[in-house]
């Protein structure tokens, strides 16, 4: 179990001149919580305001640490847990609303891919075992599914439901942490490009620390980062009605469904090992609707929102990091797949190591603090 962050917004760090570098999920979910405990905060952010050059953009939100213990360590299932939490105290925080549901995920499959289902589901199994506090998969019938989503037990005779699991709207939240950093007076500088190289923090007329939230803006910095791409698409769906994220599972590509607010769905699944931002292809597109629809006819009528490309930051291992670069500056990555996930984990890590130089919870997550050779007297705490 993992170790309850203190109130690191009431702790003895002196107030002091906070930059951020990238405002996308990371970035401004940062800036907001060092605002929040009385820091001066810059932010500089390479694209616009709307954050469409970032990765939180084109994502489900999905908070699901038991469904992605098949693709990652337990370590990152503990930080998905630890955010579920945290997510509604971060959320109450914000002055704009932000559509957040923590009502399970349901786990499908057809008759032919039952073999890969129970692969899958040894593999929940597992981590059950491993880590007794997640609430178990609870095994459905097809009378089972209708009663969770009267829509679906028609069409699947088993099914698995993961009563502990939640998502949230990305879009509505990346626009209530913008409104949250204009309400708290932080300096915003949109397309501005900067690098931590340009800033010696601690020093006279230089900001008192550095944090890089960049994600593949790091890249020339942090050896081994790498893109992962990925597609999602987003429809308009008023015959549909789901009330808790579908997963279907499938040999080549394991379907997602996010419901939102309003009959919008968030489809995806694509997972690509290539830095190509250009759009999806054909093929692609087919896929990701034609597997939506073998789990919902309804979707047949959808209107096409939008179908967006992005690439995940990831490093060698698929596991998140933290490093100090210097005494006073910090890299943030390596977030993935899972950004929303274990982006409230990150987070408070990153305040127990401004606090005191050392994070307990970081060792609970099994997550990498790394220093790097110049990263010279990283217990100072703020002057």
């Amino acid at each position: 179990m993992t170790t309850a962050p203190r109130d690191l917004r009431a702790s003895s760090v002196p107030s002091a001149h906070m930059l951020v570098l990238g405002a996308g999920l990371m970035g401004r979910l940062l800036a907001v919580t060092l605002a929040q405990a009385g820091h001066r905060v810059t932010v500089h952010e390479a694209g616009a305001a709307d954050a469409t050059t970032s990765a939180a953009r084109a994502a489900a939100a999905m908070l699901a640490p038991l469904a992605e213990s098949a693709v990652t360590e337990n370590g990152v299932v503990r930080m998905g847990s630890h955010g579920l939490k945290r997510w509604p105290e971060l959320i109450a925080q914000l002055t704009q609303p932000t559509f957040f549901q923590h009502n399970g995920t349901l786990i499908v499959w057809h008759r032919q891919d039952a073999a890969e289902a129970s692969r899958f589901q040894r593999q929940l199994d597992t981590t059950a075992r491993a880590m007794p506090e997640l609430q178990a998969a609870q095994t459905l019938d097809a009378a089972a599914i209708g009663a969770l989503e009267p829509a679906l037990g028609q069409r699947f005779a088993q099914g698995l439901y993961l009563p502990g699991e939640g998502q949230l709207d990305n879009r509505q939240l990346l626009a209530a942490l913008l409104h949250q950093l204009e309400q708290l007076k932080v300096e915003l500088h949109w397309n501005s490009p900067r690098s931590p190289e340009e800033f010696s923090p601690g020093t006279a007329d230089q900001p008192g620390w550095v944090f890089d939230c960049r994600g593949l803006g790091a890249k020339p910095e942090w050896q081994g980062l790498r893109g992962v791409r990925g597609e999602v698409v987003r429809v308009h769906a008023p015959e549909v009605t789901l009330l808790r994220p579908v997963r279907l599972v499938h040999p080549r590509y394991p379907l997602y469904i996010a419901p939102k607010e309003d009959h919008v769905f968030v489809i995806g699944a694509t997972e690509i090992e290539s830095e190509d931002m250009s759009p999806a292809s054909v093929r692609s597109a087919l896929e990701l609707l034609s597997a939506a629809y073998s789990v919902h006819s309804g979707f047949a009528e959808a209107r096409l929102l939008e179908i967006s490309t992005q690439c995940r930051p990831t490093l060698i291992d698929n596991l998140p990091a933290v490093r100090f670069t210097g005494a006073r500056s910090l890299q943030i990555n390596g977030l993935y797949r899972h950004g929303f996930l274990i982006a409230p984990a990150m987070l408070d890590v990153v305040m127990e190591l401004l606090a005191t130089g050392d994070s307990e919870l970081a060792r609970s997550f099994d997550l990498r603090v790394e220093h790097l050779p110049s990263a010279y007297a990283t217990q100072t705490q703020v002057a």
